[in-house]
């Protein structure tokens, strides 16, 4: 539950954002379907016929997604989103993909298994707006976690909030480097749901980062 004190932390974080939490429609922002035809997805990773299924822990909702870092860095974001934004349940999360047809070029990423949509029919491709300030705030706490490893569809045009996928091509420095934080967190005491985004060091932190 959100108290008080972190509702007006969130609401000075994001502040001028009055219209957060009103669904705006983008306008010509919105991409004509469209066939993905290569043989990697927007993001550089090869698609996939298949991906195996992970777990969301803490949830019991499993997701397909490509093996290795995609899974380690995608169930984590899901996992944070359970935990401190909304609990996920069947149905809410999608991965990967065998499906081309595509709105926009960016949704290519599901076919390789190195992107998920959480609760893609409550925040749709071409809409902005659907997250409360708070919710913006453990978002962006996410994003700064993973310092570029990933990309949030809230960040790209055209806008789609649920959508979250990997940055950039398998090997890559940074998220490579992510996934093995994610590891040590997971040893260590710094798991999803022990987080408190709204520590004031995370929040400045967090403010750099826009």
């Amino acid at each position: 539950m959100m108290d008080r004190r972190h509702l007006l932390r969130a609401a000075a974080l994001v502040g001028g954002a009055a219209t957060v939490g009103v669904l705006v429609p983008a306008g010509a922002a919105q991409a004509a379907p469209q066939t993905w035809r290569s043989s990697r997805s927007a993001n550089g990773w090869p698609v996939l016929p298949h991906a195996a299924t992970h777990t969301v822990e803490g949830s019991g909702v499993t997701v397909a997604l490509a093996d290795g870092d995609p899974a380690t860095i995608l169930t984590y974001v899901a996992r944070r989103f359970h935990y401190e934004l909304q609990r996920l349940r069947t149905g809410d999360i999608r991965g990967h993909s065998t499906s081309r047809q595509i709105a926009t070029a960016y949704e290519s990423n599901y076919l390789s298994g190195s992107a998920i949509a959480i609760r893609p029919l409550a925040y749709p491709i071409g809409v902005r707006g659907g997250f409360y300030p708070h919710e913006l705030v453990v978002l962006q706490d996410i994003l700064t976690d993973l310092d570029g490893a990933v990309v949030w569809g809230g960040e790209l045009d055209p806008p789609k909030e649920s959508h979250v996928q990997i940055a950039a091509p398998p090997g890559h420095p940074t998220v490579r480097g992510a996934a093995r934080r994610i590891a040590s967190w997971n040893a260590g005491p710094k798991g999803a749901g022990t987080i408190d985004a709204f520590d004031p060091a995370r929040l400045a932190r967090a403010q750099r980062r826009r």
